[in-house]
């Protein structure tokens, strides 16, 4: 049996800390309760979508200093 050739890429362990996997999971319990609120100060309404509910969550992550990957650049043309 022919050996398997290895990919260029490679795992490098946990991408998301697990604190920040936590206040996603904040986020989206608060999603749930209708009290997760969008915008500046929460004017924005209320949250309805489950990605976006996602979104908040590691936005607040990032902001308290978790292990999270930086924010895909919108490439504009």
């Amino acid at each position: 049996m022919a050996a398997r050739k290895k990919s260029g890429k490679r795992k490098a362990g946990r991408r998301y800390s697990k604190g920040a996997g936590k206040t996603v999971a904040s986020a989206m319990r608060r999603k749930k309760h209708g009290t997760l609120r969008r915008g500046k100060k929460g004017h924005g309404g209320k949250v309805k979508s489950r990605k976006q509910a996602i979104a908040i969550g590691l936005s607040e992550a990032r902001k308290k200093g978790a292990k999270v990957p930086p924010k895909k650049s919108s490439k504009s043309s």
